[in-house]
Protein backbone atom coordinates (compact mmCIF):
# COMPACT_ATOMS: atom_id res chain seq x y z
CA UNK A 1 0.00 0.00 0.00
CA UNK A 2 1.05 3.69 -0.31
CA UNK A 3 0.17 6.65 0.77
CA UNK A 4 0.80 10.20 0.07
CA UNK A 5 0.58 9.35 -3.48
CA UNK A 6 -0.48 13.35 -4.54
CA UNK A 7 -1.96 12.03 -8.08
CA UNK A 8 -5.22 13.13 -8.94
CA UNK A 9 -7.75 10.95 -10.27
CA UNK A 10 -9.52 7.45 -9.58
CA UNK A 11 -7.59 4.87 -11.47
CA UNK A 12 -5.34 1.75 -11.88
CA UNK A 13 -2.53 1.62 -13.95
CA UNK A 14 0.67 -0.80 -14.63
CA UNK A 15 3.70 0.60 -13.28
CA UNK A 16 6.55 -2.19 -14.60
CA UNK A 17 7.86 -5.45 -13.04
CA UNK A 18 4.78 -7.23 -13.24
CA UNK A 19 2.78 -4.75 -10.61
CA UNK A 20 -0.53 -2.67 -10.91
CA UNK A 21 -1.32 0.17 -9.01
CA UNK A 22 -4.72 1.23 -8.08
CA UNK A 23 -5.08 4.55 -6.29
CA UNK A 24 -7.46 7.41 -5.51
CA UNK A 25 -6.15 11.40 -5.52
CA UNK A 26 -7.98 14.84 -5.71
CA UNK A 27 -6.21 17.48 -6.27
CA UNK A 28 -2.76 15.91 -7.13
CA UNK A 29 -1.06 18.22 -4.41
CA UNK A 30 -1.77 16.72 -1.24
CA UNK A 31 -3.09 13.24 0.49
CA UNK A 32 -3.86 10.32 -1.75
CA UNK A 33 -3.76 6.30 -1.23
CA UNK A 34 -3.41 3.67 -3.21
CA UNK A 35 -2.76 -0.15 -3.38
CA UNK A 36 -0.18 -1.90 -5.70
CA UNK A 37 -0.69 -5.56 -6.44
CA UNK A 38 1.30 -8.38 -8.32
CA UNK A 39 -0.53 -8.15 -11.89
CA UNK A 40 -1.33 -11.64 -10.95
CA UNK A 41 -3.20 -10.64 -8.01
CA UNK A 42 -4.70 -7.75 -10.01
CA UNK A 43 -7.05 -9.87 -12.07
CA UNK A 44 -8.37 -11.31 -8.76
CA UNK A 45 -9.39 -8.07 -7.69
CA UNK A 46 -13.41 -8.14 -7.47
CA UNK A 47 -14.25 -4.71 -5.64
CA UNK A 48 -12.18 -1.08 -5.73
CA UNK A 49 -14.10 0.74 -3.27
CA UNK A 50 -12.05 4.29 -3.11
CA UNK A 51 -14.13 6.44 -0.07
CA UNK A 52 -11.49 9.80 -0.10
CA UNK A 53 -8.15 10.89 -0.76
CA UNK A 54 -7.44 9.28 2.83
CA UNK A 55 -8.73 5.84 2.53
CA UNK A 56 -9.55 3.10 -0.43
CA UNK A 57 -10.23 -0.43 -0.31
CA UNK A 58 -9.62 -2.93 -2.33
CA UNK A 59 -10.85 -6.72 -2.17
CA UNK A 60 -9.75 -9.45 -3.74
CA UNK A 61 -10.08 -13.50 -3.82
CA UNK A 62 -7.09 -15.50 -3.55
CA UNK A 63 -7.82 -19.68 -3.60
CA UNK A 64 -11.63 -18.67 -2.18
CA UNK A 65 -10.55 -16.96 0.46
CA UNK A 66 -11.63 -12.99 0.35
CA UNK A 67 -9.21 -10.03 1.38
CA UNK A 68 -9.34 -6.86 1.55
CA UNK A 69 -6.83 -4.75 1.54
CA UNK A 70 -7.23 -0.79 3.31
CA UNK A 71 -4.61 1.78 2.35
CA UNK A 72 -5.61 4.78 5.05
CA UNK A 73 -3.78 8.18 5.32
CA UNK A 74 -4.56 10.21 8.67
CA UNK A 75 -4.41 13.75 8.80
CA UNK A 76 -0.82 14.66 10.01
CA UNK A 77 -0.46 15.91 14.34
CA UNK A 78 -1.23 20.05 13.25
CA UNK A 79 -5.05 19.15 11.58
CA UNK A 80 -7.98 20.52 13.02
CA UNK A 81 -9.42 17.79 14.94
CA UNK A 82 -12.81 17.84 13.13
CA UNK A 83 -10.17 16.39 9.51
CA UNK A 84 -8.77 13.71 12.09
CA UNK A 85 -12.67 12.87 13.32
CA UNK A 86 -14.04 12.76 9.47
CA UNK A 87 -11.00 10.69 8.72
CA UNK A 88 -11.96 7.86 11.15
CA UNK A 89 -15.30 7.99 10.79
CA UNK A 90 -14.84 7.08 7.22
CA UNK A 91 -12.46 4.14 8.28
CA UNK A 92 -15.26 3.15 10.72
CA UNK A 93 -17.64 2.92 7.98
CA UNK A 94 -15.57 1.09 5.08
CA UNK A 95 -14.34 -1.71 7.97
CA UNK A 96 -17.80 -2.07 9.80
CA UNK A 97 -19.07 -2.91 5.72
CA UNK A 98 -16.76 -5.77 5.60
CA UNK A 99 -18.23 -9.05 6.59
CA UNK A 100 -16.75 -10.75 9.47
CA UNK A 101 -15.71 -13.87 7.74
CA UNK A 102 -13.27 -11.92 4.87
CA UNK A 103 -9.96 -11.32 5.75
CA UNK A 104 -8.90 -7.67 7.03
CA UNK A 105 -5.83 -5.93 6.03
CA UNK A 106 -5.11 -2.01 6.96
CA UNK A 107 -1.61 -0.86 5.93
CA UNK A 108 -1.99 3.40 7.16
CA UNK A 109 0.11 6.24 8.22
CA UNK A 110 -1.66 6.90 11.04
CA UNK A 111 0.74 10.17 11.91
CA UNK A 112 0.59 8.43 15.45
CA UNK A 113 2.84 6.84 18.00
CA UNK A 114 0.69 3.38 20.24
CA UNK A 115 3.84 3.53 22.30
CA UNK A 116 5.84 1.14 23.90
CA UNK A 117 4.27 -1.64 26.15
CA UNK A 118 1.01 -3.29 25.87
CA UNK A 119 -0.21 -2.79 29.89
CA UNK A 120 -3.99 -2.59 29.64
CA UNK A 121 -4.40 -3.02 25.94
CA UNK A 122 -3.14 -6.77 25.27
CA UNK A 123 -5.92 -7.61 23.44
CA UNK A 124 -4.97 -5.32 20.33
CA UNK A 125 -1.06 -5.36 20.89
CA UNK A 126 2.20 -6.64 21.41
CA UNK A 127 5.24 -5.35 23.74
CA UNK A 128 7.13 -4.04 20.98
CA UNK A 129 6.07 -0.14 20.47
CA UNK A 130 8.21 2.61 20.29
CA UNK A 131 8.13 5.44 22.76
CA UNK A 132 5.55 7.30 24.38
CA UNK A 133 1.93 7.10 22.85
CA UNK A 134 0.23 10.31 21.79
CA UNK A 135 -3.12 11.72 21.09
CA UNK A 136 -3.36 10.32 17.78
CA UNK A 137 -1.79 6.89 18.53
CA UNK A 138 -4.41 6.89 21.57
CA UNK A 139 -7.10 7.03 18.49
CA UNK A 140 -5.60 4.06 16.77
CA UNK A 141 -5.50 1.92 20.20
CA UNK A 142 -9.04 2.97 20.30
CA UNK A 143 -9.76 2.00 16.98
CA UNK A 144 -8.50 -1.06 16.77
CA UNK A 145 -10.24 -1.97 19.96
CA UNK A 146 -13.16 -0.92 18.60
CA UNK A 147 -12.99 -2.89 15.52
CA UNK A 148 -11.49 -6.43 17.15
CA UNK A 149 -7.93 -5.83 15.54
CA UNK A 150 -4.49 -5.70 16.27
CA UNK A 151 -1.59 -3.82 15.26
CA UNK A 152 0.83 -6.07 14.04
CA UNK A 153 3.95 -4.04 14.32
CA UNK A 154 3.98 -4.26 18.04
CA UNK A 155 4.01 -8.04 18.22
CA UNK A 156 7.35 -8.92 16.93
CA UNK A 157 10.58 -7.43 18.39
CA UNK A 158 12.82 -5.49 16.08
CA UNK A 159 15.88 -3.37 15.56
CA UNK A 160 15.30 0.05 15.17
CA UNK A 161 16.32 -0.03 11.68
CA UNK A 162 13.42 -2.48 11.56
CA UNK A 163 10.60 -0.57 13.56
CA UNK A 164 11.41 3.09 12.76
CA UNK A 165 8.86 3.74 9.41
CA UNK A 166 10.17 7.57 8.96
CA UNK A 167 14.02 8.64 9.42
CA UNK A 168 14.52 12.52 8.96
CA UNK A 169 17.54 14.07 10.64
CA UNK A 170 18.03 12.67 14.20
CA UNK A 171 14.33 11.66 14.29
CA UNK A 172 13.12 8.03 13.37
CA UNK A 173 9.12 7.59 14.66
CA UNK A 174 6.95 4.52 14.30
CA UNK A 175 4.07 5.98 12.71
CA UNK A 176 3.17 3.61 9.60
CA UNK A 177 0.94 0.33 11.18
CA UNK A 178 -0.37 -2.71 9.88
CA UNK A 179 -3.52 -4.04 11.71
CA UNK A 180 -5.36 -7.19 11.28
CA UNK A 181 -8.45 -9.04 12.88
CA UNK A 182 -7.06 -10.55 15.93
CA UNK A 183 -8.71 -13.66 14.93
CA UNK A 184 -6.03 -13.75 12.05
CA UNK A 185 -3.30 -12.67 14.15
CA UNK A 186 -1.89 -16.51 13.65
CA UNK A 187 -1.60 -15.98 10.25
CA UNK A 188 1.06 -13.46 10.03
CA UNK A 189 4.45 -14.47 10.12
CA UNK A 190 6.30 -11.61 10.35
CA UNK A 191 6.06 -7.50 10.64
CA UNK A 192 8.96 -5.61 9.59
CA UNK A 193 10.96 -2.29 8.02
CA UNK A 194 13.27 -2.47 5.18
CA UNK A 195 15.22 0.41 5.61
CA UNK A 196 16.56 0.89 1.63
CA UNK A 197 17.62 4.72 1.35
CA UNK A 198 16.32 4.29 -2.60
CA UNK A 199 13.07 3.44 -1.61
CA UNK A 200 10.89 6.34 -0.90
CA UNK A 201 13.42 8.42 0.85
CA UNK A 202 13.24 9.44 4.11
CA UNK A 203 9.62 7.16 4.24
CA UNK A 204 10.41 3.19 4.62
CA UNK A 205 8.76 0.39 3.70
CA UNK A 206 7.21 -2.01 6.15
CA UNK A 207 6.19 -5.49 4.89
CA UNK A 208 4.09 -8.26 6.32
CA UNK A 209 4.23 -11.77 5.64
CA UNK A 210 1.16 -13.24 5.79
CA UNK A 211 0.09 -17.12 5.31
CA UNK A 212 -3.92 -17.73 4.50
CA UNK A 213 -5.28 -20.69 6.72
CA UNK A 214 -8.16 -21.96 5.04
CA UNK A 215 -11.01 -24.37 6.63
CA UNK A 216 -9.43 -27.44 6.59
CA UNK A 217 -6.07 -26.27 7.95
CA UNK A 218 -4.63 -26.07 4.16
CA UNK A 219 -2.67 -22.82 4.15
CA UNK A 220 -1.76 -20.38 1.36
CA UNK A 221 0.82 -18.35 1.29
CA UNK A 222 0.35 -15.45 -0.48
CA UNK A 223 3.78 -14.51 -1.26
CA UNK A 224 7.21 -15.90 -0.88
CA UNK A 225 10.26 -13.82 -0.04
CA UNK A 226 10.16 -10.51 -0.99
CA UNK A 227 13.11 -9.10 -3.07
CA UNK A 228 13.30 -5.28 -2.55
CA UNK A 229 16.51 -5.52 -3.38
CA UNK A 230 15.53 -5.55 -6.83
CA UNK A 231 12.53 -3.01 -7.39
CA UNK A 232 14.50 -1.08 -10.59
CA UNK A 233 12.69 1.19 -13.29
CA UNK A 234 9.09 2.90 -12.96
CA UNK A 235 8.21 0.17 -9.87
CA UNK A 236 10.71 2.41 -8.14
CA UNK A 237 9.71 5.42 -8.84
CA UNK A 238 5.92 5.44 -7.90
CA UNK A 239 7.88 3.96 -4.45
CA UNK A 240 9.58 7.19 -4.31
CA UNK A 241 6.93 9.69 -5.97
Amino acid sequence: MKQETKWKGSKARNIGGWFKLFYHGVDGKRNGVGVILKEAYSKSVIEVKRVSDRGMNVKLEVELVIINVISAYSPQVGCEMEEKEKFWSELDEVVEGVPKKERLVIAADFNGHVGKGNRGDEEVMGRHGFKERNVEGQMVVDFAKKMKMAVVNTCFKKKEDHWATYRSGGRCPQVKYILCRRSNLKEIGDCTVFALNRVARQHRMVVCRMALEMKKRRRVRTEGRIRLWKLKGEVLNVLNE
